[in-house]
């Protein structure tokens, strides 16, 4: 059947809930269906993973969502959400006031493009395409989100970062994978963003070249702003946000736990503060954060996050003399109209989403290709990639803390 709904109509309805932003219509989509209780269900055609989106958050705040968004809008082609699972928002959580808010976007989802959405693993059947797990809910779920992943027939699982709270979790969870001949492959999408590889390509042109890594966020500078945040990202800023940057170490500049030679904060620059979060419960992480690793081959690279440094994130690059010979942003100004175009369709989301936008669907396609296919996924992050990232996270983390007493 053709989903004929026009663009106009489908913002006019979307408008009609209270928070939730409005979707771009599939128009012309043809939708193959199943049954699935009493509901006609859209499923993946040939050449198309099976998508389970779990833990998909709250509407334009949850990275699961925006997720999901780029998805239903057949932005990544060999992907085909099938089904949500949603725990919280669908269970515990329902009659919250985001709760309510998810309900209402899961309802309008579900009618207008068939997805399933479900509180529970449990409720799902076999696969009917080859199936691809996106594990998006908290990062102390994922050790056992993975393992139902696994026993409810995914071929590949895309998890995002960090994977898990700790090392040691990480590689159970890695080991339980391979036992299965279960993939797993990480949602790093700077690996593959462009503003890395143009500044890695920089750099290699420049003599004793020194790159930095900035990464902003746009939380209000406030105590409770803060606060929130360093509640819901409880595993603290190096294993949440600067993730991404320590990945990009990780990858390129063999950065790992056995081959850091040195460690500098840069003291100046960063800030480390203990606040309460809605909870009432006081939580220590930086608000921001800036330092150089050595390595003992030779390598010195540095990494700046900042939680309210605003909405870009870029890359340096510096001469022998420190002097700074280049600069790369993301967005760059090809990308910059398409940030705005999705800031006015999507108001109230996190502004990062926008201006990682077209790597989250890079990495997506890649992943929901590589499953269906078997063609190795150019550049995306392994979960041995995500093991020694997240050690070095765990490494530096007290480090850090102690230089910035």
């Amino acid at each position: 059947m053709k989903l004929q709904i026009s663009t106009l109509v489908a913002i006019n309805m979307f408008n009609s809930l209270a928070k939730t932003s409005a979707f771009v219509s599939r128009q012309g989509r043809t939708m193959a269906t199943r049954a699935f209780g009493q509901t006609q269900l859209q499923f993946a055609k040939e050449g198309q993973a099976e998508v389970i989106l779990v833990g998909c958050g709250q509407p334009n705040k949850g990275m699961g969502w925006y997720h999901a968004i780029q998805m239903l809008e057949d932005r990544c082609p060999s992907a085909s959400l099938d089904y949500v699972v949603e725990p919280w928002f669908m269970g515990g959580g329902k009659d919250s006031e985001a709760g309510q808010e998810f309900a209402g976007w899961a309802t309008e989802a579900e009618g207008k493009y068939g997805t399933t959405f479900t509180a529970s693993m449990d409720d799902l059947p076999p696969p009917a395409a080859p199936r691809l797990a996106l594990i998006s809910g908290r990062t102390a779920d994922n050790p056992r989100l993975l393992t139902e992943c696994i026993e409810k027939g995914s071929k590949c699982i895309y998890l995002e970062k960090p994977g898990a709270p700790t090392v040691a979790e990480l590689e159970q969870m890695k080991n339980e994978a391979d036992a299965a001949g279960v993939e797993v492959l990480m949602g790093y999408n700077k690996n593959v963003c462009k503003y890395v590889r143009k500044t890695r390509e920089f750099a290699e042109t420049v003599e004793g070249s020194h790159v930095t890594f900035v990464s902003n966020n746009a939380y209000e500078p406030t105590a409770e702003s803060l606060g929130e945040c360093f509640e819901r990202n409880a595993e603290g800023m190096l294993k949440n946000m600067a993730i991404h940057e320590l990945a990009l170490l990780a990858s390129f500049y063999d950065v790992t736990v056995d081959n850091i030679a040195e460690v500098t904060a840069d003291k100046e620059f960063s800030s480390m503060q203990t606040l309460k979060g809605p909870s009432g419960t006081d939580f220590t992480d930086f608000d921001k954060i800036k330092f150089t690793i050595k390595t003992k081959n030779g390598n010195t690279v540095s990494v700046q996050a900042d939680r309210c440094g605003g909405t870009d994130s870029f890359a340096t690059v510096s001469d022998s003399t420190g002097e700074e010979v280049f600069r790369y942003y993301m967005p760059d100004e090809e990308d910059k109209a398409m940030v705005e175009q999705l800031q006015a369709q999507y108001p109230t989301a996190m502004p990062y989403f926008f201006t990682q936008d077209p790597d989250y669907v890079t990495v997506k396609e890649r992943v929901a290709k590589h499953t269906v296919d078997g063609l190795p996924a150019e550049g995306i992050a392994t979960v041995q990639i995500a093991v020694d990232t997240l050690k070095v996270a765990e490494y530096l983390t007290p480090i850090l803390q102690e230089q910035l007493k």
